[in-house]
């Protein structure tokens, strides 16, 4: 295929600005999907990205326009999911930035925007929602001007949703996104930049070739692990999956090569021939860092191994998560998990027991701190249960977020008592606009990963937009808090957090407890504890079963006999006895909403 005819764009945009939706009207405008088989969310093929409306995966089609070939990559704006955005952006020569006109520039449109010129690929910017009553698009096409050096009537102008200024756009992506280089005489290069696992198929890997050509039926090498496997088939999404004989330069598509193991085919693998192929890999992507660990138990304990497999092949298609095996008293066997954030977080959680059929419990979240102990040897801790007693620590350092929120201006008051209030600390705060503003903070990570997005989005009613980036770590007066049931550490309770709120959580807890556990034969003391200090109780009384009820009247000695006689059983069921805890209680009180 003739190079200058081929374009290969990424759209991009915060959460919510019509990616989605631009989708849908190029395969409709362009003709690759008939009206009558047109859906909304076309691209976004899981049933959660369909139920939330947001998109989780990174999709690529390919369509036709005006004598030339798009491969569009549809990507995420959740910033949980920038990872996906940062691989798609690999396998492309521009990206449409696409900017709410009733609403502007946000935190993520700017993010995924330094992405891009990082990437140095070409920006058209598109102002889409110009149908809306409350839309500006002359206003927000000078804040794109002044922020992003757009020019003003660069712009393209459309809706989404009604196909008005899509063909503009299509056009403005042939005349300044540039056709891809590669030589077709060169040795095979191709870059994998998703996989996903298809029960049938083994693994499907979505491919740019760079340079040569792919060939179906030929013997590849994948050169990070050094497997040789055979490309069984090669094609195109269109955006219904069709084969094709080969793949030239700069033609992006799918590959099958019979791969049964999960780690042979991972993002940013480099492709070639297994007989004169090419000695030069393609820089892969960096190792996405989790930033929120939490452990994930399966609530039948057999199922231990099934959530091993499911994991390995979920990280085929989520190539951020990390997972090793961890056992807890409480709750048996499960695996410690990383995220890349809680909607991450929930989200995986979400997919493993849709797809893979299991039932979960998660511990609640907690994040990676860095710890000296007094002999000075140092260590990384994110399990609370692995935290040495405190006569042992020298110091504990926590992971610090630096916070881009951009607002309209008469909200900045209640973000800042916001921010203050998780013990962040001011760097920077600007004008962007005569309404708007950014404000940066520097906050801890502990403090965002429960309900920051949440708090943010209720005290602005919606208008503020978040994007962070980690800042360092800092000593900080950290310490665990225990739960105790009877005396005996429930594991799956204990957490690490500011010396300053863990009488709140200790408190909380115990309360939350209280109501949860069912009542023994015997009083449960619920208590927090900070080492061997206890800061907060509560008791779960009793069960009294009414052993005098038989005694009619008579003498007192005998009512008194047959109550002593049931203390003395309680006492020896007490130095024996176990909590009974249902499955269930973990489920609650760990609940993140609460």
């Amino acid at each position: 295929m003739n190079l200058d005819r081929i374009r290969n764009f990424s759209i991009i945009a915060h959460i919510d600005h019509g990616k989605s939706t631009l989708s849908d009207r190029i395969l409709e405008v362009s003709g690759a999907v008939d009206a009558r088989d047109m859906r909304s969310q076309f691209l976004d093929s899981m049933d959660l990205e369909r139920e939330r409306g947001i998109t989780i995966k990174a999709q690529n089609v390919r369509v036709n326009w005006k004598d030339h070939v798009f491969h569009l990559i549809d990507t995420p704006g959740h910033v949980d999911f920038g990872y996906e955005v940062s691989r798609s952006l690999a396998a492309c020569e521009g990206v449409v930035l696409v900017v709410d006109a009733a609403q502007g520039i946000e935190a993520q449109t700017l993010a995924n925007c330094y992405l891009a010129l990082e990437n140095d690929l070409e920006i058209v910017a598109a102002l889409n929602k110009i149908d809306l009553p409350a839309a500006d698009p002359d206003r927000y096409a000078g804040e794109i001007e002044t922020i992003l050096g757009v020019p003003a009537d660069e712009v393209i102008r459309m809706s989404a949703k009604t196909g008005e200024g899509v063909p503009d756009l299509l056009d403005a992506i042939i005349e300044q996104i540039p056709a891809p280089s590669g030589d077709l005489e060169a040795p095979l290069q191709g870059l994998i930049f998703d996989s996903q696992f298809d029960q049938y198929r083994g693994v499907v890997s979505s491919i740019r070739i760079m340079d040569g050509k792919l060939s179906s039926g030929s013997k590849l090498t994948f050169m990070q692990t050094g497997a040789v496997h055979e490309a069984l088939e090669i094609g195109v999404r269109s955006p219904e999956t069709t084969a094709v004989d080969e793949l030239g330069p700069g033609e992006v598509g799918y590959l099958i090569a019979g791969i049964k193991d999960v780690a042979d085919a991972r993002s940013g693998e480099t492709v070639t021939t297994a007989v004169g192929g090419s000695s030069d890999m393609l820089p892969g992507y960096r190792d996405p860092k989790p930033m929120v660990f939490s452990g994930l138990f399966p609530i039948d304990g057999d199922d231990f191994e099934h959530l091993r497999e499911s994991l390995d092949k979920l990280k085929l298609n989520d190539a951020s998560i990390t997972y090793a095996p961890e056992s807890s008293g409480a709750l048996g066997f499960g695996f410690r998990c990383g995220f890349l954030g809680l909607l991450h977080m929930e989200i995986v959680k979400e997919r493993l027991e849709r797809e893979f059929g299991l039932a979960l419990i998660a511990t609640a979240p907690s994040v990676e701190y860095q710890l000296t102990r007094t002999d000075g040897t140092r260590e990384l801790i994110d399990n609370p249960a692995d935290m040495p007693e405190a006569q042992k620590i020298e110091s504990i350092e926590e992971p610090f977020f630096r916070l881009s929120i951009i607002t309209p201006a008469e909200y900045t008051g209640p973000l800042m008592d916001l921010c203050q209030t998780r013990r962040g600390e001011m760097k920077t705060m600007e004008y962007i606009s005569t309404e708007r503003m950014e404000l940066v903070y520097e906050v801890p990570l502990a403090e965002v990963v429960i309900d920051f997005f949440d708090q943010m989005k209720s005290r602005t009613k919606g208008y503020a937009s978040l994007d962070y980036e980690l800042a360092g770590y800092r000593p900080s007066n950290l310490v665990k808090v225990d739960l105790l049931l009877n005396g005996l550490p429930a594991d799956a309770f204990s957490t690490i957090v500011h010396r300053d709120s863990a009488y709140q959580y200790g408190s909380r807890m115990c309360e939350k407890l209280k109501e949860l556990i069912p009542r023994q034969m015997f009083d449960v003391p619920i208590q927090a504890a900070i080492g061997g200090k206890i800061i907060a109780r509560e008791t779960v009384k009793a069960k009294r079963k009414d052993v005098t009820a038989k005694c009619y009247g008579g003498d007192i000695t005998r009512k008194r006999k047959l109550l002593e006689k049931q203390k003395e059983g309680k006492k020896k069921m007490k130095s024996i006895g176990r909590v009974e805890v249902p499955g269930d209680v973990f489920i609650k009180a760990l609940k993140l909403d609460d």
